[in-house]
């Protein structure tokens, strides 16, 4: 039987520079799960690449026919914005393992559905001072920073990943981003018996 890895932490701690560089990788063989928003599309995103982008009324209709795994939403500066998965054919446990990313909430409603030990999850850390200096620099690159918005997320992923909250979805062990190969050389050998022999 197939994994779903599933990176999950707080905004800015490496999640989708880990995501990248794993697919690349060899040692694990992972699928992508490419996960919906309503969210406007960032600059130098594809649709279909990193999400695929619609609209309120798409959700609406994905929901009303009970395709919506799992979904998120996020009252934010700029609207409602929601993030979440869709049962569109993408996944097949009984062939492949994949490679997603999410919230503590999604990993547990992915786990509810696909069932536990369908879901490997690898929870990513790094210092909140790191986290705020490189969300920082990332809409100072931006075309139109949100700079509110940043702020927003910063301050809501200090409740959303609570310790209490980490350890009540059941994840003990924890990666520390502060050295990009170590955190994924440490990833890797942590996940790789674990996919290979899905157990």
């Amino acid at each position: 039987m197939g994994r779903i890895v599933y990176l999950c932490g707080k905004s800015s701690s490496g999640k989708d520079t880990i995501f990248k560089e794993l697919l690349e990788r060899k040692k694990l063989p992972l699928y992508t799960i490419i996960p919906y928003t309503t969210r406007p599309i960032r600059d130098g995103e594809k649709n279909g690449t990193e999400y695929f982008f619609t609209d309120e009324e798409g959700f609406q209709n994905l929901l009303r026919a009970g395709k919506v795994i799992e979904d998120r939403e996020y009252h934010t500066v700029m609207g409602l914005w929601r993030y979440f998965t869709v049962d569109d054919g993408q996944i097949d446990l009984g062939k492949k393992s994949y490679l997603a990313i999410g919230t503590l909430e999604s990993f547990q409603r992915m786990r509810d559905y696909f069932g536990k030990e369908a879901l490997l999850p690898i929870y990513v850390e790094l210092e909140d001072g790191e986290r705020l200096s490189r969300a920082l620099n990332r809409e100072r690159q931006s075309r139109h920073p949100a700079y509110q918005e940043m702020c927003r997320r910063f301050l809501a992923d200090c409740e959303d990943f609570k310790e209490e909250k980490i350890q009540a979805a059941g994840i003990d062990r924890h990666f520390v981003n502060d050295d990009l190969e170590r955190c994924l050389r440490e990833i890797e050998d942590y996940a790789a018996p674990l996919v290979a022999n899905g157990v």
